[in-house]
């Protein structure tokens, strides 16, 4: 027996009215729940999931801090490689960006919310361009990527 995939990430941040705003404005989720300013749940509009993401408020939520222990960061995974490029465009508005990497078998954004918590959005290239082992590494060239893939090699 083994788990499928993550249904949702629950995380603990300072103002639960300005993180919802900030990941619905960055990754179109949606507010299907909210608690007053304690709590809200939110929806990805083709996710099967009652929520995908859920903000509670802590009151001792320090910024966060690289390295110190807890969880790294989330993977949010789009659609399309253009999805990709318009999400780039949302996190570089709100100043929220870090930067891009090729991993092979994801083409992946980095970014931090409001409250300092990183993640990752990214896109799953098919499945048949993957190698096993060690997957390639290294910076991300979006508009590259695209001139590939729309050169012949059409996005899943």
């Amino acid at each position: 027996m083994s788990v499928e995939r993550v249904n949702h990430v629950v995380l603990w941040v300072r103002d639960v009215k300005r993180s919802a705003d900030f990941y619905s404005s960055v990754l179109g989720l949606s507010v299907i729940e909210q608690h007053g300013d304690e709590k809200a749940f939110l929806r990805s509009p083709v996710s099967p999931n009652h929520h995908d993401l859920g903000l509670f408020r802590s009151e001792t939520a320090g910024k966060a801090t690289r390295g110190s222990p807890g969880m790294y960061h989330t993977a949010w995974q789009c659609e399309s490689l253009s999805s990709l490029v318009d999400i780039r465009e949302r996190l570089r508005s709100m100043d929220a960006f870090l930067g891009g990497t090729d991993h092979g078998a994801t083409k992946s954004l980095y970014a931090v919310d409001p409250d300092g918590l990183e993640f990752e959005v990214m896109w799953l290239t098919p499945r048949e361009t993957w190698t096993e082992g060690r997957q390639p590494f290294g910076p991300l060239d979006l508009e590259a990527e695209l001139r590939r893939t729309e050169s012949g090699h059409a996005e899943e």
